[in-house]
C-alpha cells in the first residue's frame, strides 16, 4: 500500500497554507509571516501548532481561533489550490491500494483533494491526525490508516514532504520516500527529509510508480 500526505504532495498547498496561517495570528496579536509557519510547523497538526506558539509566547489564542484558519483556508483552496504537477498521472498509473494520511482535518483534505478532482482515487481511504492521539512525527496516524485498511506496516510506502512526516513513517516500520517537487520545496529539502529517514527522494510524481517498483518490487 501507499500511503500519501496530502498537503505539499497530492496537492500543493503549502506556501498558501503558511500564508493565510501567518495572516491569522498577525491578525489575532501573534505576529509571524509564512517564513517562520513553513520552518517550523510544516507536516504539523494544527492543534500542535496552536499549542506550542501558545506555549511560546506565554499567551492565549482567541477560542475561535481554530475555526477562522480553517474558514479562511478553505476559502482560499477552494479558488487557488491545484493538484501537484503530474499527480492525477502518478495516481492512474500506481498498482494497489492507496490512502490518504494527514495532518489536517477531514473536512480541508475532503476540499483539498475535490477541488483538484483527486478525491475519486482514493474514495473514503482518507485519515487524519486529528483521530489519533499523537500527530508527526509520532507514527499514531500512519500505523491507524494500516490497521484500517488492513495492511502489514512493513508494506507500506509512504510519500511525504516533510521531516516529520518522514520521521512518523520511519518510527511506523514503513518505507518512507521524501518528495521535494512541491512549491514550498528549497535546497535543503532533501537533506532535511533524508536526515529524517527517508529512503530515497524524488522531485517529478511521473517518477513515483518507478521509485515504489524499485522499492519494493510492487
Amino acid at each position: 500500500m501507499v500511503i500519501f500526505d496530502c498537503n505539499g504532495v497530492l496537492v500543493d498547498s503549502e506556501p498558501m497554507a503558511a500564508a493565510v496561517v501567518a495572516e491569522e495570528f498577525t491578525r489575532a496579536g501573534f505576529p509571524m509571516t509564512p517564513e517562520i509557519v513553513a520552518r517550523y510547523f510544516i507536516g504539523r497538526r494544527p492543534a500542535d501548532m496552536f499549542a506550542a506558539v501558545e506555549a511560546a509566547t506565554r499567551k492565549k489564542l482567541p477560542s475561535n481561533f481554530a475555526a477562522l484558519v480553517s474558514a479562511a483556508t478553505l476559502r482560499r483552496f477552494r479558488v487557488e489550490l491545484r493538484a501537484m504537477p503530474h499527480m492525477a498521472y502518478a495516481l492512474t498509473w500506481l498498482r494497489g491500494p492507496k490512502c490518504v494520511a494527514s495532518s489536517s482535518s477531514l473536512d480541508r483534505m475532503r476540499v483539498s483533494l475535490e477541488t483538484t478532482g483527486l478525491l475519486k482515487f482514493f474514495e473514503n481511504c482518507l485519515f487524519s491526525a486529528s483521530d489519533v492521539p499523537n500527530g508527526k512525527p509520532a507514527p499514531d496516524l500512519l500505523l491507524h490508516a494500516a490497521a484500517t485498511m488492513r495492511v502489514s506496516p512493513a508494506d507500506c510506502i509512504v510519500v511525504e514532504d516533510s521531516a516529520p512526516g518522514i520521521a512518523a513513517a520511519y518510527a511506523a516500520g514503513m518505507t518512507p520516500i521524501g518528495f521535494v517537487g512541491g512549491s514550498h520545496a528549497d535546497a535543503s529539502t532533501g537533506e532535511n527529509l533524508m536526515a529524517a529517514g527517508a529512503r530515497t527522494v524524488i522531485a517529478d510524481m511521473r517518477s513515483l510508480k518507478g521509485t515504489v517498483i524499485a522499492l519494493r518490487g510492487w
